[in-house]
C-alpha cells in the first residue's frame, strides 16, 4: 500500500500486491479499490501482480475540490503507472473505471498496456442527446445529484438495491456486499461523488473506443439497471478495432462482486489468451 502526489498536489492512495504481469483495476462511483477484494485475491493467488488505486476524492485518496472529470482522472493513473513504472499492463475497469481505462489508454496508455477490460462500463456515452436518443435522461442523473448532495447516507443505502439487482424476485440479498458498498462510499467526499456523476454520465468515449488497437474484452450484465447493456456495452464493442462481447442473462451492475466466480473466470481465460 502506498500513495503517490500527483501534480496538483491530491494524494491518490494505492495497493500494490505480488508480482508477474501487472493487473491495474479501476473502480467505480463513489467506491474505492476495496471494491475490488474478490479480483485482487483471486488474481494475487494466479501468480500475478495487482494494482488498484482510490480515485481522486474516493476511498483513502485526498478529498480534492476540484479536477473531478475523467481527462483528470486518467491523467492521475498515468502519473501512477509511470511512477510504478508499469509495462505489458492489463487495465480491468468496472463502470466509471471503464471510461477511465479507455481515456487512459487511448491518451497516455502507448507502450504500456497490453489489454484493457470494460465491466458494466460507462462507454460510449450515457446521457440521452440528439446524437444518442436511446440514453438516459438528464432527469435521471439530476436525481443522482441531488440524492448525493442532500442525503447521501441514505441515498448510498437505497442506491445498493439496483446496483445488485436485489429488487429482482429470488434475488438472494447480501447485507454484507450492501454494507461494504456503503462504507466504500462513505468514506469518500461528497463534492468529488456529486462532481463526479457529471463525468460518468456526460464523457463521450467514442473516439478513444475507436482508436485503442490492443485487445479490449467487454463485459456486461444483461440486466444492469444503472448502466443498460443496450446504450453501453452493446454499443462499445462495435467501435472497437479488436474488442470481444460477453454479455450475461439476468447479471446486475454490480457483478464482479455478485458473480465473482464467472468474472473471473472469463477475466482470466482473456488474460492469458
Amino acid at each position: 500500500m502506498g500513495k503517490i502526489t500527483v501534480k496538483d498536489g491530491t494524494e491518490i492512495y494505492y495497493k500494490d500486491w505480488g508480482t508477474g504481469q501487472p493487473l491495474f483495476f479501476h473502480h467505480g462511483w463513489p467506491l474505492s479499490s476495496d471494491d475490488w477484494d474478490g479480483q485482487l485475491m483471486f488474481f494475487l493467488e494466479q501468480g500475478y501482480r495487482v494494482i488498484a488505486h482510490d480515485r481522486r476524492g474516493h476511498g483513502r485518496s485526498s478529498q480534492a475540490s476540484g479536477g473531478h472529470d475523467m481527462d483528470t482522472y486518467a491523467a492521475d493513473v498515468a502519473e501512477l503507472t509511470q511512477a510504478l513504472d508499469l509495462k505489458d499492463a492489463i487495465h480491468i475497469g468496472h463502470s466509471t473505471g471503464g471510461g477511465e481505462v479507455i481515456r487512459y489508454v487511448a491518451k497516455h496508455g502507448q507502450g504500456r498496456v497490453a489489454k484493457a477490460v470494460l465491466i458494466s462500463a460507462v462507454t460510449p456515452i450515457m446521457i440521452q442527446s440528439e446524437n444518442n436518443p436511446d440514453g438516459v435522461p438528464l432527469s435521471v442523473f439530476d436525481e443522482i445529484r441531488v440524492g448525493t448532495a442532500t442525503q447521501r447516507a441514505q441515498y448510498f443505502q437505497d442506491f445498493t438495491i439496483p446496483f445488485y439487482g436485489y429488487n429482482r424476485e429470488g434475488a438472494k440479498i447480501s447485507q454484507g456486499i450492501r454494507d461494504n458498498w456503503w462504507r466504500q462510499g462513505m468514506m469518500g467526499g461528497v463534492k468529488a461523488h456529486h462532481d463526479g456523476i457529471k463525468a460518468f454520465s456526460e464523457t463521450d468515449f467514442t473516439e478513444d473506443l475507436k482508436s485503442v488497437d490492443i485487445p479490449v474484452l467487454v463485459l456486461h450484465g444483461e440486466d444492469d439497471q444503472i448502466v443498460p447493456f443496450p446504450i453501453s456495452g452493446a454499443k462499445a464493442v462495435k467501435l472497437l478495432k479488436n474488442g470481444k462481447l460477453i454479455s450475461y442473462p439476468g447479471f446486475p451492475h454490480g457483478m464482479p462482486a455478485t458473480e465473482a466466480a464467472t468474472i473471473n473466470a472469463d477475466l482470466l481465460a482473456f488474460i492469458k489468451s
